[in-house]
């Protein structure tokens, strides 16, 4: 019993390390920063988006009884389960969350300590030593529950705890007025809530379910509820270690703005905080923190994307599509990590609406009988929001269709739109069942 309790914890915390990573560090902070006096709003919300989806789809993915994301997006149709798979996994892989690790660890675990050297000619170096570790642990996944749940975990959590301890005992000043974004407490908890998305965690939620649902399933969980009660521990356990860190992170960022001032992300608000918190300790200790969590999570992120990438084309060795993936993330995350973060937001607001969608529907599967129809409908139309989301999002203009969404569809405004018509593609697709019989397989 005792041996599947330490075996239950060691998965939970390497859940906890695969999702928490680079943008898990410096978007709470930057929150923090902006939300000012209604910071505890915007993290209501963001914990919302960054801790609960997250759990969400782990458990979701562990209840419809679903190999992984293909599996589950092709119950809408095999080409969208392929198409909608594929998206997630570049972005969550090579095209965004890769390499903001590398980049996010550079900003705050190195260039700090370059002095007078160029920043820009030391990123490559970095990069290349950084992706070269993590393509060495992610080569041998048969090993990464040991080497990430019982080794790196621990040690990244030490680290954050000494730093999160003495933002307490001595805190930097009080919350500064909110930016616009923030002003209100609902405009804040709806912010809070966009805010969540960055992580990607909710994407990478249903990726992982898989990593958590073989490791149950080797503890010598067989049956189906048992092994589905364990997932459900492991990612409780994920996700109360997530929920604690970004309260105190967005803690740290809104009490830092009276010593350090506004910053534009939230690397330099971690930077100068742990300097101002800790002394001349506080650049290392920070440091440490960043690369283990930002290691951590590429090398899962690379296990993942190889794995499924094996699944599509067995044409290469799973270890060649290690290195694939690997090349590309670090050729990517030379653009910095600016870049990289404003290239994310248009395509997160149009993946997330999809994933929670596909997310509901796996958990009332039973309530429909598992209908296609139903998940068609409901996911067209949320895929029609979601479009507009995105086109909106990258500043693309939609003529006079923009006023109309604002005045005619509920939450529009707040960049919730998609959450009506997905209500009414669910029940446009209840009704296609009463009407239309299912097909019969010959």
């Amino acid at each position: 019993m005792q041996q599947n309790k330490n075996r239950t914890l060691a998965i939970g915390f390497m859940l906890f390390a695969l999702f928490f990573g680079a943008g898990n560090l410096i978007f709470p902070a930057a929150m923090g920063q902006n939300a000012g006096t209604n910071v505890w709003y915007a993290v209501a919300g963001f914990l919302i988006t960054g801790v609960g989806l997250p759990l969400f789809g782990v458990a979701a993915i562990a209840y419809s009884g679903c190999e992984g994301l293909h599996d589950a997006a092709s119950r809408v149709h095999p080409l969208y389960g392929l198409f909608y798979t594929v998206i997630a996994y570049l972005s969550i892989g090579p095209c965004f969350a890769i390499p903001r690790t590398g980049t996010v660890a550079f900003e705050i675990a190195v260039r700090p300590f370059l002095g007078g050297i160029d920043g820009p000619a030391a990123l490559p170096i970095f990069l290349a030593v950084f992706f070269l570790i993590a393509w060495w642990f992610a080569a041998t996944p048969s090993k990464l529950v040991d080497r990430i749940g019982k080794v790196l975990t621990p040690a990244l959590l030490f680290v954050l705890l000494i730093l999160i301890a003495k933002s307490v005992l001595t805190p930097m000043g009080s919350p500064a007025a909110p930016t616009a974004a923030y002003a209100a407490p609902l405009t804040a908890s709806v912010q809070g809530l966009l805010d969540g998305y960055n992580t990607l965690d909710a994407i990478a939620a249903f990726v992982f379910a898989t990593l958590v649902v073989d490791a149950v399933r080797e503890s010598g969980c067989t049956k189906r509820t048992e092994l589905t009660h364990e997932v459900y521990k492991a990612g409780a356990i994920a996700a109360a270690c997530l929920g604690f860190v970004y309260i105190f992170i967005a803690k740290l960022g809104a009490e830092s703005v009276p010593m350090i001032g506004l910053q534009e992300t939230g690397a330099p608000v971690l930077a100068e905080s742990a300097k101002i918190l800790l002394g001349h300790a506080g650049a290392a200790i920070l440091s440490v923190i960043v690369l283990l969590a930002c290691l951590s999570t590429a090398i899962g992120l690379i296990t993942c994307c190889a794995g499924y990438a094996l699944r599509l084309c067995s044409k290469f060795t799973y270890k060649t599509w290690t290195v694939i993936f690997t090349i590309v993330s670090y050729l990517i995350g030379l653009f910095g990590l600016k870049t990289i973060i404003v290239s994310t937001i248009p395509v997160l607001m149009f993946i997330y609406p999809l994933i929670v969608a596909l997310g509901c529907l796996l958990f009332l599967n039973n309530l429909f009988g598992g209908r296609q129809c139903v998940y068609a409908w409901t996911i067209g139309a949320t895929f029609i929001m979601a479009s507009i989301n995105l086109l909106e999002t990258a500043k693309i203009s939609l003529g006079g269709l923009e006023a109309i969404l604002r005045d005619y569809v509920p939450l529009h405004a707040l960049g919730l739109g998609w959450i009506p018509f997905a209500i009414v593609g669910f029940v446009i697709g209840l009704i296609w069942k009463k009407l239309v019989p299912e097909k019969k397989a010959a």
